[in-house]
């Protein structure tokens, strides 16, 4: 299982082609690819078109959805992000940070194309689904 980070997924529906979104349509219908409820409001808000909102909503409700954010993650979250800026490294966007401690707390790689996630690799252990 794997979980795909907002990153790919505005990619993805842009047309993009790249080695994450290339990763992306190889596992659609092969694994269980799973979106978090943050990914799924940040990928959302961006379509213009009613159509094409409903197209996609309706692909990502059709995966593995999951409610990213508890008081568990929060706080861990909040470790991670004093962890890294000990080590000299400022998280910019709090989902991102989110993001990446639930990841961790659950064993599961992330497909992301964001350098934003580069430290938690680096330092707290987050897997990647490409090297």
């Amino acid at each position: 299982m794997i979980v795909v980070d907002s990153s790919v997924w505005i990619d993805y529906f842009n047309g993009k082609s790249s080695a994450e979104t290339d990763a992306l349509h190889a596992c659609l219908g092969q694994e269980p690819v799973t979106v978090g409820d943050i990914m799924l409001a940040e990928v959302l808000q961006g379509f213009r078109s009613d159509r094409h909102y409903r197209i996609a909503r309706d692909l990502l409700l059709s995966l593995d959805v999951v409610n990213i954010l508890n008081t568990s993650i929060a706080l861990k979250s909040a470790e991670n992000y004093r962890k890294l800026r000990q080590k000299g490294t400022t998280v910019r966007k709090t989902t991102d940070c989110i993001i990446a401690t639930w990841c961790i707390e659950h064993g599961l790689a992330l497909l992301h194309c964001d350098r934003d996630f580069q430290p938690f690799h680096e330092h707290l252990g987050l897997r990647a689904v490409i090297d």
